[in-house]
């Protein structure tokens, strides 16, 4: 699904300079893009560098939180789901570290189920995949009026975490014990999660 979120002005057909945007760019803006979908995340440093960012990318919690802590970045796009872990630890990272920097929330997830969370803690705006680059530059550059409104119902932080873990499984291929490692979670704990119904 992501595999289509770049912009269509971004395509090698596109006139040249016909989406760059980068006079709206703050001179020197670095940019870090955390997601592990290499195809998309390439595509979109590729449109974001064309629009005057200086782009760092990481493809994991660890290495994201490693890149804050290198150089606390002043704009942040993070994939609510990684591999190793949950995208809102880094977007809260990169609040303690920067509190006035920018990051935006990517998640699959229907009716953006991250929202609450995510803006609590410190997520100025939150976006739903498929997201193109010129959605997620008109976000980053945003004012705060233009912040979108939270959902009247999004889904508990409960419900978000359930949801990590049942991808972690499938990724996994339904494999309980390397579920457990990768989660860092004991196994009884994680078969007791994986039998009982999703949270609300």
């Amino acid at each position: 699904m992501r595999n289509e979120s770049t912009s269509r002005q971004d395509s090698p057909s596109a006139a040249p300079g016909a989406a760059i945007l980068a006079p709206q760019t703050p001179d020197g803006a670095t940019l870090l893009l955390v997601d592990d979908d290499k195809p998309f995340v390439t595509r979109l440093a590729r449109a974001m560098e064309l629009r005057g960012f200086r782009v760092v990318i990481a493809e994991s919690v660890s290495t994201g939180m490693h890149a804050i802590a290198t150089e606390s970045p002043s704009y942040a796009v993070i994939d609510m789901r990684l591999t190793d872990g949950n995208g809102l630890d880094v977007i809260s990272e990169l609040k303690a570290r920067r509190p006035e920097a920018r990051g935006i929330i990517l998640t699959g997830y229907g009716n953006i189920v991250t929202a609450v969370t995510a803006v609590k803690l410190g997520a100025f705006d939150y976006l739903a995949k498929p997201a193109d680059a010129d959605e997620i530059y008109a976000a980053l550059m945003a004012s705060r009026h233009d912040k979108a409104e939270l959902p009247e119902n999004p889904m508990s932080a409960d419900r978000v975490r359930w949801e990590h873990i049942q991808r972690v499984y499938e990724l996994c291929s339904r494999n309980v014990s390397e579920t457990a490692r990768r989660l860092n979670m004991h196994r009884r704990t994680l078969q007791r999660i994986l039998a009982k119904r999703a949270p609300r």
